[in-house]
């Protein structure tokens, strides 16, 4: 019992080496040849495994398949947590119509035609005509399946947004559940058809009952997740915990299936993936912990589609891989061949405009970890053509990781929906301020504003002005007659911090009536200007009481404030519009937003609204958010109009 815990030890650890170095290549093969990381991972897997460099023999794949049903897993919870779909309102006629296009089309479309080639096919021609049309069904499924997250990487990286991505991401999510749906039927199909059962009205209502107990199981987990996000422990405890009840939806429908068999001489099947989907579902729309269940998943799924990947790939035969390649060709043009005819018709049945009918295709090529999954499983449990069956799958996989990604960016660009930067609250490089008086805090707010991209210039009546790298402008004094020799059209923001409030009064008249000012900021140091500078809607900072303000809340939430002050690296503030009628009449805590993103205020008509999960947004309300820059741009994307 020691030995054989210490091989599988050695073969887990020599594996994770495996792992890690192969992460490192794929990597660099990204970075250096845009060379897609799914597959880069995929085949350092077959260079290490059985077939060549024999790191990784056939027997350690065998004893690590637990790595499988983990990553299957919390793929699945990915999945099902995509599925929050209240901000694609707008759209949900064109993503029901272009699915139900697609399915049907792509999959009774592949498989006739896989049936009619079946004959050509070296594994297959050996087969009943029965088997034959249940194998073919299995391409036909999987070929439904999609990639949310490849789809969600590139319309983040393209800022893509519009109707036409809005359905694209929607049909791309609902199809990678119904894939799951569909699979469980034709895989329970094609056991019962090679097994030499008879497909009966009790073998129907069987599966039937068993996809609705898979559902109530799913649920079940949902719950226990739901229990286990609940408790205030620590995050890493919680991750541990949250893989534990992954692998544990595998560990308990093999039992199950192990028990009924010895019971009842029937093994009752449940089907895993559809269980996780479901648990993560229930989460993510029936809990309050959607953010922090998200934030899980975000953290270890990298990890864990690197182990799974490079182990796929370990399993996988290289000189199967090249005697199927050609065939795998012929398929992946077949599937874009229904894709073709599945998205025209979804487009003319959503009454959607007919320039999308020549792109509508592309965005729905890329294939990834469901598709790869369900492969696998396929290997797993047919031995006489499931390995042949798993190499084709993955070799379209390995096409589909290629082509994908640059078709959809066509395609995106082609709707003229790819923007380089946000339409709205763009950021701050070109915007222009203008700031009165020359001291220590106009220079080193000056110097503030340059290094966030804003164009800054002071103006100042001081004589003697050292050398400094910001324009500087000196005039006699503040009148309406040099004010007038200035150039002040243009500017987004006037900072008035001369230390006399009259001064800065009569410069903020002024602007008020010659400049039609964006926005003017000003010191005040008497409150009896205070409101005086309102009349003008200028936006005053009393410097004593900002300083009490700041010290106060650095007190009560120092964490808060080293943000707002700069001292946390890597962060920074910016002001959001609700101008997506998406996103209008939602709950905060619904707006699927970065994790590492705070909302300091909601302004509602010129008034600060108290922010929390259950507070509806309104057309117009603006939010002051912090966070890294990256989160920040994918907030701005989310909000713009569309």
């Amino acid at each position: 019992m020691t030995d054989i815990l210490l091989l599988d030890l050695k073969y887990f650890t020599g594996f994770l080496l495996v792992s890690v170095a192969g992460y490192q290549i794929a990597r660099f093969l990204q970075k250096k040849y845009k060379f897609p990381l799914i597959t880069g991972l995929i085949l350092i897997g077959i260079l290490a495994g059985n077939s060549l460099l024999k790191y990784i023999p056939e027997d350690a794949v065998q004893k690590l398949d637990f790595i499988i049903d983990l990553s299957l897993a919390i793929i699945a919870f990915s999945a099902g947590a995509e599925l929050h779909i209240s901000g694609m309102r707008s759209r949900i006629k064109s993503i029901n119509r272009m699915v139900w296009s697609q399915l049907p089309v792509t999959f009774l479309l592949t498989t006739f035609f896989i049936y009619l080639i079946a004959d050509k096919i070296y594994f297959m021609q050996h087969l009943g005509n029965m088997q034959k049309l249940v194998v073919a069904a299995l391409f036909g499924s999987i070929f439904i399946a999609r990639s949310p997250s490849s789809a969600i990487a590139i319309i983040n990286e393209m800022r893509a947004r519009g109707p036409f991505t809005k359905t694209v991401l929607g049909t791309t999510i609902i199809m990678d559940v119904l894939v799951i749906v569909l699979f469980a039927i034709t895989y329970s199909i094609a056991k019962t058809v090679v097994n030499g059962h008879p497909l009966d009205g009790t073998f129907f209502l069987l599966l039937l009952f068993e996809i609705l107990i898979s559902i109530l199981i799913g649920i079940f987990f949902g719950m226990l997740l739901k229990a286990v996000l609940k408790f205030k422990w620590s995050f890493f405890l919680k991750t541990a915990l949250v893989l534990i009840t992954g692998y544990g939806i595998y560990f308990f429908s093999h039992e199950l299936a192990l028990f009924t068999g010895r019971i009842f001489k029937h093994s009752f099947e449940t089907e895993p993936l559809l269980m996780a989907i479901i648990a993560s579902f229930y989460v993510v729309n029936y809990t309050p912990y959607r953010a922090e269940f998200e934030e899980i998943i975000e953290e270890v799924i990298p990890y864990i589609l690197i182990l799974f990947f490079t182990l796929t790939g370990a399993g996988l035969s290289i000189q199967t891989l090249l005697k199927v390649f050609l065939l795998a060709m012929i398929l992946f043009l077949l599937r874009a061949i229904t894709l073709i005819i599945g998205s025209s018709i979804g487009v003319i049945w959503s009454k959607d405009p007919r320039r999308y009918i020549p792109v509508a295709w592309m965005p729905y090529i890329t294939q990834a970890g469901v598709a790869i999954g369900l492969a696998a499983l396929v290997g797993e449990t047919f031995d006489h053509w499931g390995h042949e069956f798993e190499t084709i799958v993955i070799a379209i996989i390995v096409l589909s990781q290629i082509l994908g990604p640059p078709l959809f960016k066509f395609s995106l660009n082609f709707v003229h929906e790819a923007h380089k930067k946000p339409k709205i609250f763009r950021e701050d490089k070109g915007k222009a301020a203008v700031i009165f008086s020359y001291d220590n805090i106009s220079l080193a707010l000056a110097k503030s504003l340059v290094r966030k991209g804003w164009q800054v210039k002071i103006i100042t009546t001081q004589k003697e002005i050292e050398n400094n790298d910001i324009p500087i402008i000196r005039i006699e004094e503040y009148s309406p007659h040099y004010l007038k020799k200035l150039n002040l059209k243009n500017i987004d923001a006037f900072i008035l911090l001369h230390p006399e409030d009259r001064i800065n009064l009569r410069i903020a008249e002024w602007l008020y009536e010659n400049t039609s000012p964006k926005q003017i900021i000003a010191s005040v140091r008497s409150a009896k200007y205070i409101n005086e500078f309102k009349k003008l809607k200028v936006r005053t900072i009393e410097p004593v009481s900002a300083l009490v303000s700041m010290l106060e809340h650095s007190v009560r939430s120092p964490v808060a404030m080293e943000i707002l002050l700069n001292e946390e690296d890597g962060h920074d503030t910016v002001d959001v519009e609700v101008r997506n009628k998406d996103l209008v009449g939602l709950h905060i805590r619904d707006l699927k937003l970065p994790h590492d993103i705070i909302i300091l205020s909601l302004k509602r008509r010129n008034n600060t609204v108290m922010t929390h999960g259950y507070t509806r947004l309104r057309p117009g309300d603006i939010l002051t958010i912090v966070g890294p820059p990256e989160s920040l741009k994918k907030v701005m994307l989310k909000f713009e109009e569309q």
